[in-house]
């Protein structure tokens, strides 16, 4: 059976403290996973969280402060220790390439696995597998940063009172998905749109419009709030968001389950952050995420 869920590694910004490890987000996305941002002692959290190094698909970075990307060495050194048998595909801002070099060949290791190097350094699609598209968005931080967005191409919902009024049932129903027409009926008089799910991941950035375009109509958002909203001014000095300006981009966005991490370390109260959220006008799920939290992805309406 299909899994889709996100496996949260960690929840810390710049500084970890004794409950929050720096970050790390694996979207599990029905036989693939994708890595984003593995901070220092992502390799740890892994373990602890019951992912593998083979679990590992993709590696999506957003940007190359430490917090996001410090645990880069030492996943990928593990998937080349666990000889990892499919190749990986690591995605980051092409203006951060002499960090990821030497982030990958920080120390003395036996490379064993082939990892595809596709770095970002535009808006757009950066790859299509058939079952999902990934997408990249420009977001607005001090250094060059991008957010990442998984979209699954739109199907189609066959309506069985539909195909009974049609006389259509048993292989004819088979034939009509493959031809989109049989008997001078077509496929859109017997069916309805199934809308692909969306997934974003949006890390360090002021508002901007990268921001909106990564969560229209999302699925889910995972987004960073790491100041809260008597904090703003902080946050628009070093660009990040609040919980308020998250929650105010998932609600004009129609999202439908909201994951605020990514907080300082000034705030030991996690509670505060939801309130916030709340009192933007978010009323769909929300989820203030904690290190090893597991978060399904919802359902299709």
């Amino acid at each position: 059976m299909s899994v889709r869920e996100l496996v949260v590694l960690g929840t810390a910004s710049q500084v970890p403290t004794r409950h929050r490890n720096h970050n790390g987000y694996l979207l599990r996305w029905d036989g693939e996973g994708i890595l984003f941002d593995p901070g220092e002692g992502t390799q740890r959290q892994m373990l602890r969280a019951g992912v593998a190094a083979h679990d590992l698909n993709r590696i999506c970075v957003t940007h190359f402060h430490g917090d996001h990307s410090l645990g880069l060495a030492g996943v990928i050194q593990r998937i080349n220790l666990d000889k990892v048998p499919h190749p990986v595909t690591a995605h980051y801002p092409r203006s951060g390439q002499r960090f990821f070099d030497r982030l990958r060949y920080a120390t003395a290791y036996r490379e064993t696995v082939d990892i595809e190097q596709m770095p970002v350094s535009e808006d757009g699609v950066l790859a299509d597998t058939g079952g999902y598209t990934l997408e990249a968005a420009r977001l607005s931080h001090p250094v060059e940063s991008y957010g990442y967005r998984l979209v699954e191409p739109d199907g189609r919902r066959m309506l069985p009172e539909r195909l009974a009024a049609h006389g259509i049932k048993g292989p004819d129903v088979g034939r009509i998905q493959r031809d989109g027409v049989l008997g001078g009926v077509s496929l859109e008089e017997v069916s309805e749109i199934r809308r692909g799910q969306r997934f974003a991941f949006v890390m360090d950035t002021r508002l901007c419009d990268g921001v909106y375009a990564l969560a229209d109509g999302c699925d889910m958002l995972v987004i960073e709030s790491t100041f809260l909203e008597e904090d703003i001014e902080l946050a628009v000095e070093h660009g990040h968001l609040t919980a308020g300006q998250a929650a105010r981009v998932a609600r004009d966005c129609g999202v439908r389950h909201l994951v605020l991490t990514h907080f300082s370390q000034r705030y030991t109260e996690p509670d505060e952050f939801e309130r916030q959220a709340r009192a933007a006008g978010f009323e769909g799920e929300l989820t203030v995420a904690h290190d090893l939290l597991r978060v399904p992805v919802p359902k299709r309406r």
